[in-house]
């Protein structure tokens, strides 16, 4: 009974901490600002129906309840902010320009103006809040990878903990339908894994014993028991979330020029709205109220609400927007700097190869075949587990008898020499065959090569390469033709092997043999050869790159799932090791920073005119109402178009 009482209060436990932990969900209606609004509205069109259309005389007192009831409803958050702010001298934004726009339209008795002013500036407001908090809604849909409890093994029985406590080496169990809590390796069971929210990509991923798997990801079938090998607060998970949370904070350049712009512009148009009242009637004599609903209706339509929403809600949908396709952008302001790039410096790999050594050519000489050169060279390597020698045992993929084998022999710098049932087979690179005094045919071919010799006769070459990704073809073509002017590969690797790759991928630039402080040397240089307002990015796996991912304009990290070093060091990672993601990400970018240009020219384009307008007379304050909910939506709308793609 006791235990049973434990167990029931250990759920009980986790289940409360779960919901603590769990962020709510993102509210996109207020329902008390609906309320406000509808009241408020209903009361304002009951004055206009008793002013305008049923022309009710001798009831002044009560059209003036009516607006000012209304106008309160409506307006009394603005008010109080207006307030607040002035009280900490923060006194020029857009709730002094409506306050003081609207108390002054109210003392010159046009309150069904004024409390229009309130209502339309309301409206507005609702759509912006509704498409920001969607906009968020869409992320937190994106990456709501958080998973919730863990499954630990003790003493032989599942207990449900909060992923918190669980330790590195401890195990764990994750059952069809969910999610993995921390990173580790598969000690039993099979599975196929949906990936989506980490990668972007739909098809899922078999994972079988000994296969490293990711938190965040979906067990579709089978049961799997884990090891952990990352405690909750250094998996995968955690720093996706950690990353993604923290990414609007970062402001684009265009971004914080608005803000300062906004500082700036306000008390200039506040100023010449008071000049706009003051200056003609004095000059020109008569004609007080002419002017100051002027000064008023010019207040109105300066209010830079348009640009001070639209503007960050535009780069929000690009990160969201770039998330959504497997990318995640560390801030707006990074965003921005791959709308510029102008130059791309790539490592190679891990980033424009698989990184993994493989058989890519066989060369048979002296009558032997293909097969018997395999063969010989798998079993002088059977004893090694050098790179080289797993990629030919791989290629070969049948069976080693190892009894046959004796008189095995590592030749550092050389090679290896082995009998194997009764034939001495010698397997290294061209000095190994020197050394043994075994003539040879020196291969043309770019990569590791492996010489053979059996029985003292030269039997063929085996080539060793690192292999291209076929999607690195696409993407150097696909950088050209957005615009970057330059693509440079560093690499560590040798000259002849480098300038091969570089060639396949017809990048323009490539400089090899390079130590990682070399590369960070390589890229300063090539930051001095960018053109103006432009930025240099550079792609790596991560890993070895940290510091040249570090002083890059945007540090992109290839297949950033899993390395430590790849989520802290970029800017910019690619969750997948596809580098066609850069591409995405650029066209991501650009398409965001074109869409918030169009909300400033727009903002700004209008504003102007209305402004002029205004301070000829030709504009009323109901058509202020409108330019400035106008574009406001307008803005709104335009900048939500970028999560959508």
């Amino acid at each position: 009974m006791s235990n049973k009482t434990n167990c029931r209060d250990c759920c009980t436990s986790v289940e409360t901490m779960v919901r603590e932990r769990r962020p709510g969900p993102v509210r996109t209606v207020d329902w008390g600002k609906v309320a406000l609004l509808i009241a408020g509205t209903v009361v304002y069109f009951i004055g206009i129906l008793f002013e305008y259309i049923l022309d009710v005389q001798g009831v002044d007192h009560v059209l003036l309840a009516l607006f000012l009831s209304s106008y309160l409803l409506l307006g009394w958050k603005v008010l109080l902010r207006m307030v607040r702010n002035i009280a900490k001298k923060q006194i020029f934004d857009e709730n002094f320009l409506m306050g003081f726009a609207t108390l002054g339209a109210i003392a010159i008795n046009m309150y069904a103006e004024a409390v229009a002013v309130m209502l339309f500036y309301q409206i507005g407001e609702f759509f912006q809040e509704l498409a920001v908090a969607k906009s968020k809604q869409r992320i937190g849909d994106l990456m709501d990878i958080r998973p919730d409890y863990a499954n630990l093994k003790q003493d032989g029985a599942l207990v449900k903990v909060v992923p918190e406590t669980v330790q590195i080496g401890d195990v764990f169990v994750v059952k069809p339908g969910e999610r993995i809590p921390l990173d580790g390796v598969v000690l039993d069971g099979e599975a196929m894994l949906d990936q989506a929210a980490l990668t972007g990509e739909s098809v899922p991923r078999k994972a079988t014993v000994s296969d490293t798997v990711l938190s965040g990801c979906i067990n579709q079938n089978g049961v799997l028991a884990i090891r952990a090998t990352q405690t909750f607060g250094q998996s995968t998970v955690s720093k996706i979330l950690d990353l993604v949370e923290n990414a609007v904070d970062k402001k684009a350049p265009t971004e914080t020029f608005i803000t300062k712009f906004a500082r700036t512009y306000t008390p200039v148009v506040v100023g010449a709205a008071v000049l706009l009242a003051v200056i003609p009637p004095l000059l020109l004599g008569g004609g007080w109220m002419d002017w100051i609903s002027r000064a008023l209706v010019f207040l109105v339509i300066s209010c830079p609400c348009a640009l001070v929403v639209s503007i960050p809600l535009g780069f929000f949908g690009g990160i969201g927007g770039a998330s959504k396709r497997g990318v995640l952008v560390k801030g707006g302001n990074y965003l921005e700097a791959l709308a510029n790039l102008d130059l791309v410096v790539f490592d190679k790999t891990g980033t424009l190869t698989k990184g993994v050594f493989k058989v890519t050519a066989m060369q048979a000489a002296n009558g032997f075949s293909e097969s018997e050169l395999l063969e010989a060279a798998a079993h002088a390597e059977a004893f090694s587990n050098h790179p080289i020698a797993v990629s030919v045992l791989k290629e070969y993929g049948e069976e080693i008898d190892r009894d046959g084998i004796n008189q095995y022999e590592e030749i550092a710098g050389h090679g290896v020499s082995v009998n194997w049932n009764g034939k001495a087979i010698l397997a290294g690179n061209g000095k190994l065959m020197d050394k043994t005094g075994v003539p040879y045919i020196e291969s043309p071919l770019v990569g590791t090569k492996v010489y053979v010799a059996i029985g003292g006769v030269y039997a063929g070459c085996i080539l060793i390469a690192d292999e291209i990704k076929p999607d690195s073809y696409a993407l150097v073509a696909t950088l050209k033709a957005l615009g970057v002017r330059k693509t440079v590969m560093l690499t560590g690797d040798t000259p002849q092997i480098a300038e091969a790759i570089a060639g396949e991928l017809k990048l323009d630039e490539v400089h090899a043999g390079l130590l990682p402080q070399q590369k960070v040397e390589r890229v300063e240089q090539l930051s001095k050869q960018k053109l103006p307002k432009k930025t240099l990015a550079f792609v790596g796996d991560g890993i070895n790159d940290a510091p040249v991912l570090a002083m890059a304009d945007v540090g992109v990290a290839m297949g950033g799932l899993g390395s430590d070093a790849a989520i802290e060091a970029a800017d910019v990672v690619l969750m997948t090791d596809e580098p066609s993601k850069l591409a995405e990400a650029i066209k991501v970018a650009r398409l965001t920073k074109r869409i918030v240009w169009q909300n400033i020219i727009l903002a700004l384009g209008v504003k102007l005119l209305f402004l002029l307008l205004a301070t000829f007379g030709v504009s009323s304050l109901w058509e202020a109402v409108f330019a400035d909910v106008g574009v406001s939506l307008i803005a709104v709308f335009n900048a939500m178009r970028v999560m959508k793609r």
